[in-house]
């Protein structure tokens, strides 16, 4: 069987802007689409200069390899399929490894150990959460799940979580100790925000 050609994206901000990196050509990964990243980005802009930012569900880390070019203090990355893994080691050796933690494996499990690396930073965190698709086999309570693992983020530690998700989907006014500020639509996917209550 022949290898399949990955995709490439470019950075579109900051640092390391134009500097493509690649995206495995395989079903579990989505490349987030540039509109989407572009208005992440727009909301987030100078605020995340020296912030720690995690990519839960990192995939070839296009996301947080975008929040490393805009200056982002240090960057964590999840990902359990080995394929994509790889691809995400090379993508980080090309811009700045220095500043990146990654670990391969699921990331229900592997997200308490990211926590447990963010106690003792003094900057607060931005938690991206892009989950595949629950359309997919074995997936019906992904969104369940997801929303678990952000109810262990301690609000005080917190600059904003943001959960990349199908549109058809309502996701809760309030997490844990986190609300719902602004919610935005792109197609299918839609871009939900919180931060932490006392900051509303």
């Amino acid at each position: 069987m022949s290898r399949q050609e990955n995709f490439r994206t470019k950075i579109i901000g900051g640092e390391f802007k134009g500097k493509f990196i690649e995206i495995p050509n395989i079903f579990t990964t989505r490349s987030s689409k540039g509109i989407l990243k572009e208005s992440l980005f727009n909301t987030l802009q100078f605020d995340i200069i020296d912030k720690n930012f995690v990519e839960v569900f990192s995939g070839s880390g296009s996301i947080g390899l975008e929040a490393l070019s805009r200056g982002a203090g240090q960057c964590y990355f999840i990902e359990y399929n080995k394929i994509a893994y790889r691809v995400l080691q090379q993508n980080i050796r090309e811009l700045d490894p220095s500043r990146c933690h990654h670990m391969l494996g699921d990331s229900f499990e592997k997200f308490e150990t990211v926590l447990d690396m963010l106690k003792n930073s003094d900057e607060k965190t931005y938690f991206y959460f892009d989950p595949p698709f629950s359309t997919r086999d074995g997936m019906d309570d992904v969104y369940d799940k997801t929303i678990a693992l952000i109810e262990k983020i301690d609000a005080s530690k917190c600059e904003m979580v943001i959960v990349e998700h199908m549109t058809k989907l309502d996701m809760p006014k309030e997490i844990g100790e986190l609300e719902q500020v602004k919610r935005k639509k792109f197609g299918r996917s839609t871009m939900t925000y919180y931060i932490a209550k006392e900051r509303v």
